[in-house]
């Protein structure tokens, strides 16, 4: 397709978006951390996290410095919050999923001694390999005994079972289990979190069997492997960058364990200036499953009745996350694409004679997960001031059964409806995807509340 035919499909589109660096943006360069950008970001992140040089690009766009306030309805690991504090400027985020708001939570606050954190570290490290040697365990040689000769620890069976399968091995499980329980004894003074989220990522990174493409799954099974100095260099790196921090003023930020789709409940009418945030797409990723190791390790949640709990917090975007009594698709009952392309997934599943339960919710999810967006964009506007600029970052799907959604340009004509008005829809990269055989556009849709008549 020309660039000139996409621009009168995508309004707003800024000349040479498509010609510029478009090696990068079709081989996925332009969304990978750059080495610069490790401070902070780099304590805790998901893989295929936005990267903090778009949310700088779109803090300048908007126009949005000291005095301001921006806020991530989705903050996941906390990238727009943090590059918004490193700029001098005020941010707020909603997460619902428990590790990664605990995770942007530490990763705001550099109030914490570096030389403190260090201290208790060595201490913890210190106990916990002392318990391990008298268990025969030298934490930095493989374990080369019968490991039925050592008196494991686990979790419980319950926790157990929300585990994805051999996502960690046995004695790597037991040292971590075996440094937890030392922490924990410090768990009242002010550096505990910046060490548990240390432990989080050494986990996710290193102790465990878990890789990461497109989806999380499970890689080489490592019988053992070093906990105790791998979690030690996770909390050098953190004390090393609070250090570059230090005596620097930096404005307060604040992260809610919320819904993104009930704002209000937890921030105050007109106080938001800008929005730069990414939410979920429409497609049959759990984003549980990409936080389920250290969700469960480091005990954010033990049972599958509190996963079912807060999952059903988050806007509906795969058909692990329907539930009976779900009524957000009737925020766009009568929009007619959404509705053919709910209808056109249903018609492609009976051609091929797809039937499982899953497939059968193909249809139905694509309808509520719109519906939870356009409640979201609905319930937004009574927290933005007039004037406010927004930056959602979304992506093209054709996950279920290939019938291609185009997530952006569908956000946008919701947002309209809502009384948003759309600047422009902005290519940020393309990724080709194996299924379909198509390049697939991830795009920033850029939004205006010009706020309601009377304000």
């Amino acid at each position: 397709m020309k660039s000139s035919t996409l621009q009168m499909c995508l309004p707003g589109l800024r000349p040479g978006d498509l010609a510029e660096d478009s090696t990068d943006r079709a081989s996925g360069q332009v969304n990978k951390l750059q080495e610069a950008d490790r401070v902070i970001h780099d304590w805790y992140r998901f893989v295929l996290s936005f990267p903090p040089h778009l949310v700088r690009d779109y803090l300048q766009d908007f126009g949005l410095s000291r005095g301001h306030t921006v806020l991530d309805p989705f903050c996941g690991t906390g990238t727009t919050l943090v590059e918004a504090k490193l700029n001098g400027i005020q941010a707020f985020g909603l997460e619902s999923n428990p590790f990664p708001h605990f995770a942007s939570s530490v990763k705001v606050n550099w109030n914490i001694d570096p030389d403190v954190l260090v201290s208790r570290a060595h201490q913890v490290a210190d106990a916990t390999l002392e318990q391990l040697r008298e268990q025969g365990i030298d934490d930095d040689r493989p374990f080369d005994g019968d490991i039925g000769d050592i008196p494991l620890k686990s979790l419980k069976p319950e926790a157990m079972k929300l585990l994805i399968k051999n996502s960690i091995s046995l004695l790597p499980l037991h040292k971590t289990l075996v440094l937890l329980d030392h922490l924990k004894e410090h768990s009242s003074e002010a550096c505990y979190n910046h060490a548990l989220l240390a432990l989080g990522n050494a986990l996710v990174m290193s102790i465990g069997n878990l890789r990461f493409g497109p989806e999380v799954g499970i890689g080489k099974l490592k019988r053992d492997v070093p906990v105790v100095s791998v979690w030690l260099s996770e909390v050098a790196k953190i004390a090393s960058d609070l250090r570059l921090v230090a005596g620097q003023e930096y404005p307060n930020c604040y992260v809610h364990l919320a819904d993104a789709r009930e704002i209000s409940q937890v921030l105050a009418p007109h106080s938001v200036d800008g929005v730069i945030t990414s939410p979920p797409y429409p497609n049959e990723k759990d984003y549980t499953r990409t936080t389920r190791l250290e969700t469960v390790v480091l005990g954010f949640i033990s049972s599958r009745a509190e996963l079912r709990a807060f999952k059903k917090t988050f806007v509906r975007s795969n058909t692990r996350g329907v539930y009976k009594e779900d009524d957000d698709d009737r925020w766009v009952a009568r929009h007619q694409e959404i509705q053919r392309i709910a209808d056109a997934i249903e018609q492609r599943r009976t051609e091929l004679g797809k039937t499982s339960g899953f497939e059968r919710m193909y249809g139905r999810v694509t309808r509520l997960y719109f519906g939870g967006m356009a409640r979201h964009l609905a319930e937004l506007r009574k927290v933005l001031r007039p004037g406010a600029q927004l930056g959602y970052v979304v992506g093209d799907q054709a996950s279920y059964l290939r019938v291609m959604i185009r997530t952006g340009q569908l956000l946008a004509d919701i947002a309209q409806v809502l009384g948003y008005e759309l600047i422009r829809i902005d290519l940020f990269r393309t990724r080709f995807a194996t299924a379909t055989k198509r390049e697939m556009r991830e795009e920033v849709v850029v939004l205006r509340w010009p706020g309601e008549r009377g304000d």
